[in-house]
């Protein structure tokens, strides 16, 4: 290699490796030109993704708020920490004698007006004894509760003496699509003015929370404790939801949070404002979703319609004739498709109105007519729905008990002692399960020893051949039998397949 060539190849070195090597044994070089500096280009972002979302933070920040929530002494009982070491009950409830340290709450809302009503969770304000609301400009105003939906898990506040406040609005939520950018922003773990942002993970989820009133949206934007009433927007600043749960083995944020939609929450909400509460349809009977085999039980080719697992004596649809063990097929003139579906449906209808069911009984369709009338609260359909409280007392093993070899178990008749531990009335006829094949199919759809078979195909049974007598009818049309079970907790119907004696 020439002294020249030489020279100009570590010209080469130099300008990509920064100083490289300076000399050589050997050579004579010339001052190198110093590493050329590399600047960063412009990244555009892809199709629909901000570079930033700071300007829509900035615009809608001013509207959410910070809520806290001194509780009653009663209402924070019920919410003591679980697994706390001895004596630190105590410390939360105050020592005996003593008052403790208020209990508090913390959570999220946003101003849907200018004169200062605020939109929350319920679960943030139940048993409030004093509501304090944080705006974002450090304002602390006392709030009071306007109206608050259990069902739906949304409240609705209204700061003391007015003013004009930052507001935001709902969108209807039926245009979003999974994959769209959402903005969360809110108090987590007391930490005001919190922005998170991901994506919209899922829509419709029925299988979160407990509403059946609520197909949640899922985000992954980060929620945590604290975030629970704060708003979820789009990327043009409109609220697509409201933030009220999250799934977490651990307390805090894993990516799984779900927001009530806004067309449902501005529904209750307009209906809060309006009238301080939210009032539903309601029809008087328990429902249980069909499964598979329930379904081929019944002679349907799909699991598709509400069963009626009981009835309300006097209620509705005990005076339009509904029965246990109907399947609700239509609701004026429109397809159930599941349990949930139903009580949407219903609780949507206005009370009083006049209403069409199509119901499924014995194989023979048949319309009735009802009229609706008012839900009652949870409290009061939760202490319906109590099982009874008599003291739980075992079942007599007195071997007297009828083998069911095709249903993997034995049963004898009821006694009165067995209405009573089941709650049942005093005349009622059924059959008490006196032992049971682990491995048989009955066993495994979860009927157990001392449970009540109270009906087999919709009918009646009182003695054990009339329950041997179903079963071979059942085993001869190649399906599964149909039984209403009764527990200490309610009753309810199971399928359960016939094996061959």
């Amino acid at each position: 290699m020439t002294d020249a060539a030489s020279m100009k190849y570590l010209r080469r070195i130099a300008i990509a490796g920064g100083s490289a090597l300076a000399l050589f044994a050997g050579f004579t070089m010339a001052p190198l030109t110093s590493a050329q500096e590399i600047n960063p280009s412009a990244v555009a972002p892809p199709n629909g993704a901000p570079m930033s979302f700071a300007n829509l933070i900035e615009r809608v920040s001013p509207a959410v708020v910070s809520i806290s929530v001194r509780q009653r002494p009663d209402a924070a009982r019920q919410q003591l920490p679980e697994g706390l070491p001895p004596g630190f009950e105590e410390f939360f409830r105050g020592r005996p004698g003593r008052p403790g340290p208020a209990p508090t709450s913390l959570g999220s809302g946003f101003f849907v007006d200018q004169n200062g009503t605020v939109v929350t969770n319920h679960h943030v304000v139940e048993g409030a004894e004093e509501i304090t609301v944080r705006t974002s400009d450090g304002r602390e105003l006392q709030a009071d509760v306007v109206g608050s939906d259990e069902a739906t898990d949304i409240a609705v506040l209204r700061v003391r003496g007015g003013g004009r406040f930052p507001y935001v609005t709902f969108d209807d939520a039926s245009h979003v699509r999974v994959g769209d950018w959402v903005v969360a922003v809110g108090n987590p773990f007391g930490l005001e003015g919190t922005a998170t942002a991901g994506i919209v993970s899922a829509m419709g989820r029925r299988d979160a929370g407990t509403s059946a009133y609520v197909d949640y949206m899922q985000i992954d934007a980060p929620i945590n404790r604290g975030n629970s009433g704060g708003p979820t927007f789009d990327l043009a600043g409109n609220v697509i939801g409201v933030n009220t749960l999250i799934f977490s083995p651990t307390g805090g944020n894993v990516g799984i949070g779900f927001a009530i939609p806004a067309n449902t929450a501005s529904q209750v909400v307009d209906q809060i404002i309006r009238s301080g509460r939210v009032t539903r349809g309601w029809i008087g009977v328990s429902i249980q979703a069909l499964d598979a085999d329930i379904a081929r039980s019944l002679g349907l080719d799909e699991p598709r319609g509400a069963l009626v697992a009981t009835v309300v004596p006097d209620g509705p649809a005990a005076r339009a004739g509904i029965q246990q063990g109907d399947v609700i097929l239509t609701f004026n003139g429109e397809r159930v498709e599941d349990s949930r579906d139903l009580t949407r449906r219903v609780g949507a209808t206005p009370i009083g109105q006049n209403s069409r069911i199509e119901v499924l009984r014995n194989g023979q369709r048949r319309t009735l007519n009802m009229r609706l009338q008012e839900r009652p609260s949870e409290q009061q359909l939760a202490a319906a729905a109590a099982p009874n409280a008599a003291p739980p007392s075992p079942p007599a093993q007195d071997g007297a008990g009828v083998a069911q070899s095709s249903l993997g178990l034995s049963v004898r008749p009821l006694t009165g002692e067995d209405r009573t531990r089941l709650g049942l009335a005093a005349n009622e006829a059924g059959l008490v399960v006196t032992a049971i094949e682990p491995t048989s199919d009955a066993a495994q759809k979860g009927i157990n020893v001392g449970d009540a078979i109270l009906q087999a195909d919709q009918r009646a049974v009182r003695t054990p051949q009339e329950l041997a007598n179903a079963a071979e009818a059942a085993q001869r049309a190649n399906r599964p039998i149909l039984l209403q079970v009764g527990t200490r907790g309610g009753r309810g119907f199971v399928a359960v397949d016939v094996a061959e004696r």
